[in-house]
C-alpha cells in the first residue's frame, strides 16, 4: 500500500509541476509579445476610416515594439467577415482586430445570425476615439433649422427622405435616433457607402443626410452641402461653428461612431495591457494626435476594464434603438 502512495504522490507532483512549467511558458510567452509578426485586421475595404488609423498606428507599432505589424483588410457583410476572422484566431496577441461600432455595437442587435459574439469573443483592449455624425442638407433644401425638418416631417409623414452610407451604420442609425426622438416620420434611402450618399445629397437627389464629420467636411468647405448640427453631445473641434442637435431642438442626442483595438478572447491579460500602453503611448504623440483629430476623431485615455463597460453600455443602447426604431436588415 505504501508503494501505491508514493507512486500517487509521485504523479501529483509531476501533474503540478507541469502546471508550473505551462504557467511560467505562457507568462514567458505575453511578457516577449510581440515575438513574431503582428496581423491587425481591418474588416473594411482600404482608404475609410479605419484602414488610415491602423495604418499610422501599425507603423508606430513597429518602431516602439521592433516588430513587424501588417494591416490585412478583410471587407464584407459590415465588418462582420473581418471581426470573426479575429474571433476564431489563436488568442496570442498576433491577431488584432480594428473594430468599430459596427461590428460590436449594432450589428449584434441588426443581424439574426451573427457568427461571432461580439461581448465574449473578444478582448476589449481601447477605445482609440469617437467620430460625431452631422446632419447635411443639400444647396437647394428649404430647411434652414432642425426645427424645419422637423415641422416638414410631420406635416408630410414619410414624405421626407434622407441618405445613408448603408443599412445599420451608425448614419442610417443616427437617422432612426433622430425620427424616435422627434417623431418626425422621415424615409431612409441606403447606398452602398457615403461617397455616393453625399453625391445624391449634393444633387439634390435626396433633400438630407447623416454623415461622418470626417467624410462631410470637405463637401461643407466647398459650399457643396450644409451643415445643420452634429449628432455628438459635445460640438465637433473640426466644425465648432455648427451646434449640436441637442443645441437645435432635440435634447439629450448624442449619437457617435467609435474605433477600437480588439485581441481574441483568452489573449493573456499582461499582453492586452502591454499593447494597451503601446497605443496610448502612440496617440499621445502630437504628430499622431494631430492626425487623428483630422479624421474626426475624439480620443480620451482609457483602460481595457473601462474600454469594456463603453462596449457593454453602447450595445445595450443600440439594442434599444433597433428594437424601438423595428429596423431591419
Amino acid at each position: 500500500m505504501k508503494s501505491v502512495f508514493r507512486a500517487g504522490a509521485r504523479v501529483m507532483v509531476s501533474v503540478a509541476a507541469l502546471a508550473a512549467v505551462s504557467v511560467g511558458t505562457s507568462a514567458q510567452a505575453s511578457d516577449n509579445w510581440p515575438s513574431q509578426t503582428v496581423k491587425i485586421v481591418v474588416p473594411f475595404a482600404p482608404g475609410g476610416t479605419s484602414d488610415v488609423i491602423a495604418r499610422e498606428i501599425a507603423m508606430r507599432l513597429q518602431l516602439s515594439l521592433k516588430q513587424t505589424f501588417v494591416v490585412d483588410n478583410k471587407a464584407g457583410a459590415g465588418g462582420v467577415l473581418g471581426a470573426d476572422s479575429v474571433a476564431k484566431s489563436a488568442p496570442d496577441g498576433n491577431t488584432i482586430l480594428l473594430g468599430t461600432i459596427a461590428t460590436h455595437a449594432i450589428n449584434p442587435a441588426l443581424l439574426p445570425k451573427m457568427p461571432y459574439k461580439a461581448d465574449k469573443d473578444f478582448a476589449p483592449v481601447i477605445l482609440l476615439g469617437k467620430i460625431s455624425n452631422v446632419l447635411l442638407i443639400g444647396p437647394g433644401s428649404q430647411a434652414k433649422t432642425v426645427k424645419d425638418i422637423v415641422a416638414a416631417a410631420k406635416a408630410k409623414p414619410g414624405d421626407i427622405t434622407f441618405a445613408s452610407a448603408g443599412q445599420g451604420t451608425s448614419q442610417h442609425l443616427s437617422g432612426e435616433v433622430f425620427r424616435l426622438m422627434t417623431g418626425a416620420d422621415l424615409t431612409h434611402v441606403p447606398y452602398k457607402g457615403s461617397a455616393p450618399a453625399i453625391q445624391d445629397v449634393m444633387g439634390g437627389q435626396v433633400p438630407m443626410s447623416f454623415e461622418t464629420v470626417t467624410v462631410a467636411l470637405p463637401q461643407i468647405k466647398a459650399g457643396k452641402v450644409k451643415a445643420l448640427a452634429v449628432t455628438s453631445a459635445k460640438r465637433s473641434a473640426q466644425l465648432p461653428d455648427v451646434p449640436t442637435l441637442a443645441e437645435s431642438g432635440v435634447p439629450g442626442f448624442d449619437v457617435s461612431s467609435w474605433q477600437a483595438f480588439y485581441m481574441p478572447a483568452g489573449t493573456p491579460a499582461s499582453t492586452v495591457a502591454k499593447f494597451n500602453a503601446e497605443v496610448q503611448k502612440i496617440v499621445a504623440m502630437p504628430e499622431v494626435k494631430a492626425k487623428m483629430e483630422a479624421l474626426g476623431l475624439e480620443y480620451t485615455p482609457n483602460t481595457p476594464a473601462q474600454f469594456a463597460e463603453f462596449q457593454k453600455a453602447e450595445q445595450a443602447k443600440w439594442a434599444k434603438v433597433i428594437k424601438d426604431g423595428n429596423v431591419k436588415p
